[in-house]
């Protein structure tokens, strides 16, 4: 197979440091009324980060309450708000969007060799309707907040007091934000890859964030509809799902489900996207079973709509329907077994270097799949009649939330951010931050799946004496996660005083943003690019020279 087939549009034009996407044009208002992909995901990265802070925030208070027994920081009703908006925000305000609104919005036409999304102008709105529901999310946690889960649990939710209403439009809000930024990727995914690439040859971070655009467009309807009814039953008085107005409770949580279901691979597709690109890059191999790793994610976009009941084994539906449930939720988990299998193939032999990006890359693997094992469990009947609301699933949930998405979101940031900023971050503190985060989230939730098992319901204020131990375990555990994360905060920006100094492709990868300088100029790409060969073509003979993290960048035009 031929190399990469760069044709420049000007052979003798050149571009200085200062010609690239941050600074031309230049100015706020250039930012506001921008259409460049580019622009908006860094729009909305810090958007995000901003509620990663203010959601990691709700939970180290969180933990600190859970430090004693008795009462330590808060009251028991400020405890319930407080671990309520962690959810709220965390879900709605950061994971959903985190990798595909802003990793997937800046990196995904740059890979397809595009100039920019088909629908330019549906992103800048996409970001701004975000904007608006976090907007609403915030006047709601200072209005009163809510104490209702991030679940929005009915009967509860449709007469509790607080701002339940206007949470729940903030979440209705964001909705269409996930729905217009998935159907621009699909559209982009279809037309505007460049040419020479088929579908067989589009990178792997395409394939996921395609079958999670398909999971954005077909479930967030649902989620929308539901939370429209719960507030049209709490203004109106409409029985829906309160039993005393002749509602059912449990309509509520089959229509929360068969979305939230899907949403969980609305959360874990991207992290597995940014996956199938650090594994390959950092091994130096080309990735094992392409095509499986491909299909796989469309089959979890699929196979994660048939799958909802599971969350309901104790809520009175009939023993078949579990038992279809409970099967099916052992079957989706083959997907996924199927990508973390041809991950370590990968890997096998191949010339590994530990960088910071596959550190998380290889946190990921463990992390995840000690999730992924711990959902097993919760899929039996049997044993999800004891486990169930307690920690037990608040572990389950956040290795595979956490340690799957923020970790993978994490490499992914560290892996771009020389392509976003131009700049190179020190790789010693980004390896140490690593390890802090590491210890720290096996800290905070291994002593959770203790917990659960011996009976420590979840959302409890006050808890048993016996439990004390391994729940302060848990909150110094998270101290030392917050430490890692503010280190990585820390050293990121730090990054950003530095003159430019990131080469077009740091990491030797061989998918299309490495073909452009570091920061990309405003369309891209100052030649046509062709694709010759796959995104994973690692043999000896067709790779460029790796630069040195100093090393000038190469002409433009790529390699050829």
């Amino acid at each position: 197979m031929a190399d990469v087939l760069a044709v420049p549009l000007h052979a003798t034009h050149k571009h200085d440091a200062s010609d690239n996407y941050l600074t031309n044009p230049r100015g706020l208002k250039s930012w506001l009324t921008t259409v460049d992909h580019k622009r908006i995901g860094i729009m909305y990265l810090w958007a995000i980060l901003a509620a990663f802070l203010i959601g990691g925030v709700f939970a180290l208070l969180v933990r600190i309450e859970l430090l004693t027994p008795k009462t330590t920081i808060m009251s028991a009703e400020t405890y319930n708000k407080m671990f309520s908006l962690h959810g709220a925000v965390m879900v709605f305000l950061f994971i959903i969007p985190s990798i595909p609104a802003a990793l997937g919005n800046f990196a995904l036409p740059l890979m397809l060799g595009a100039k920019d999304v088909a629908f330019p102008r549906l992103n800048l709105l996409s970001y701004y309707i975000y904007v608006v529901g976090a907007i609403l999310g915030i006047t709601a946690m200072v209005g009163g907040g809510i104490d209702t889960g991030w679940t929005f649990y009915t009967p509860y939710s449709s007469t509790t007091g607080g701002a339940v209403s206007l949470m729940t439009f903030a979440a209705f809000v964001l909705g269409f934000s996930s729905i217009f930024t998935g159907i621009n990727f699909i559209a982009t995914i279809h037309k505007l890859r460049a040419p020479g690439m088929t579908w067989y040859q589009m990178p792997l971070f395409c394939w996921s964030m395609y079958a999670t655009a398909v999971i954005q467009v077909l479930a967030t309807p649902v989620l929308g509809i539901t939370l429209l009814l719960l507030i049209m039953e709490r203004t109106f008085h409409i029985g829906i799902f309160d039993p005393k107005l002749g509602g059912d409770p449990v309509l509520f949580q089959h229509f929360f489900w068969f979305y939230s279901h899907p949403a969980v691979y609305i959360m874990i597709v991207p992290g597995m996207a940014i996956i199938s690109e650090l594994i390959p890059t950092f091994s130096k191999k080309s990735i094992f079973g392409y095509k499986a790793i491909g299909f796989s994610s469309i089959a979890i976009a699929l196979l994660g709509f048939l799958v909802w009941g599971h969350h309901m084994f104790v809520a009175g539906q009939s023993q078949l329907a579990s038992t279809l449930f409970s099967f099916l939720t052992f079957f989706v988990a083959i997907p996924s077994g199927v990508k973390v299998f041809n991950w370590l193939a990968t890997m096998y032999r191949g010339s590994i270097s530990l960088e910071t990006p596959m550190l998380y890359a290889i946190s990921f693997l463990l992390l995840f799949s000690i999730g992924g094992l711990t959902g097993l469990f919760l899929g039996m009947m049997s044993v999800d009649i004891h486990l169930h609301d307690t920690y037990f699933v608040v572990a389950h949930f956040h290795y595979v939330m956490m340690g799957g998405t923020v970790i993978a979101f994490l490499g992914g940031l560290h892996y771009w951010w020389p392509k976003m900023f131009g700049r190179m971050y020190n790789e010693n503190l980004g390896r140490i931050a690593c390890a802090l985060i590491f210890v720290g989230f096996n800290a905070t939730f291994l002593p959770q799946f203790v917990l659960g098992s011996r009976g420590m319901p979840r959302r409890y204020y006050n808890y048993l004496e016996q439990f004390q131990p391994l729940h302060q375990f848990s909150t110094f555990g998270s101290w030392i996660l917050g430490l890692g994360l503010f280190m990585v905060a820390g050293n990121l920006l730090a990054s950003l005083r530095k003159p430019y100094d990131a080469p077009r492709n740091p990491w030797g990868g061989r998918t299309f943003e490495w073909e452009t300088q570091s920061p990309p100029i405003t369309h891209n790409f100052d030649f046509d690019p062709v694709l010759k060969h796959g995104p994973y073509d690692y043999r000896p003979e067709k790779l460029p020279p790796r630069p040195g993290v100093l090393s000038p960048a190469r002409p433009a035009g790529g390699h050829s």
